[in-house]
């Protein structure tokens, strides 16, 4: 028995969806860009379809029904994370910025931004690729446009007066995410300590000279995403503990299963987020 075609999603433009939403135009084109009614580019014009409709719908009666909570209270509840992440893999930098300035807006705090609306984002996005659902260049793309948001608020995290050590923070050799690494160091220097940002796939020999420059280095963290740099990860810290076997060498990233899996491969501690690596500094001083 032949099978019925499936009938194509009905597709409007812009201005057809802020038609069946009831509001201005300009009012549905904030909606997108602050990651509320997604919608998609065709040829350089935003289209809505009827699922975006319809969700839109159901997340404005769910707000509507906790109309006892202020509007501020309601705006620190919004799902900032998946709207940033609904933007990112739409390639929107506009639209992501503006996500966050409206998070920012609402009350959100900068390590909140990067705590729970940057980073799950990513996280959310990085899962995605790793079960199929999104093509190497999606994540790539929202990975690009997120480093350029880091760049843009990282000023913001400057820590005014004396610091209380240098830190330095880099992927070892290999490992390729450096979106973890640059979060981190604007939470850390943001908490006192002056940081030294190496970026990602930095070779053992770099990382040493690194430490040995400073004169008042605290620690040194290295952040691993993937497990088969593991053996890149051991060589990198052996050579450290030889080099400046008085710096305390701490060890994170989804890569790393806990304290005892950091100190099989030859670190000092784990750090499992930015509290427990701030925890850390915190117990070693200058």
């Amino acid at each position: 028995m032949a099978k019925t075609p499936a009938v194509p999603e009905a597709e409007f433009t812009l201005h057809e969806a802020a038609e069946l939403l009831g509001v201005h135009y300009m009012t549905a084109y904030r909606y997108v860009r602050l990651g509320l009614l997604d919608a998609y580019k065709v040829g350089g014009t935003w289209r809505v379809n009827q699922t975006g409709i319809d969700t839109f719908r159901v997340r404005a009666v769910t707000e509507e029904s906790r109309g006892t909570t202020s509007v501020s209270q309601r705006k620190r509840r919004a799902p900032w994370a998946d709207r940033l992440e609904r933007r990112l893999l739409a390639g929107d930098s506009q639209g992501s910025w503006g996500v966050i300035e409206a998070a920012l807006a609402s009350g959100a705090s900068l390590d909140e931004i990067y705590r729970n609306v940057l980073s799950p984002a990513m996280v959310s996005i990085g899962q995605r690729w790793e079960r199929g659902e999104l093509d190497v260049a999606a994540e790539h793309g929202a990975s690009v446009i997120a480093m350029r948001m880091i760049g843009r608020l990282g000023a913001r995290f400057a820590h005014r007066g004396r610091t209380r050590g240098t830190v330095v923070l880099a992927t070892p050799p290999n490992e390729t995410h450096s979106l973890p690494v640059a979060m981190l160091a604007d939470l850390v220097r943001q908490a006192g300590w002056n940081v030294v940002d190496l970026g990602a796939d930095v070779p053992a020999e770099s990382l040493v000279r690194a430490a040995m420059a400073q004169n008042d280095v605290v620690a040194v963290g290295l952040s691993v995403s993937n497990t088969d740099r593991l053996d890149s990860t051991a060589y990198a810290i052996a050579a450290l503990r030889k080099a400046v076997p008085n710096t305390r060498v701490v060890l994170g990233g989804h890569a790393i299963a806990g304290r005892e899996h950091a100190v099989a491969l030859g670190a000092h501690d784990f750090a499992a987020d930015v509290a427990g690596f701030v925890s850390i500094l915190e117990s070693v001083g200058v």
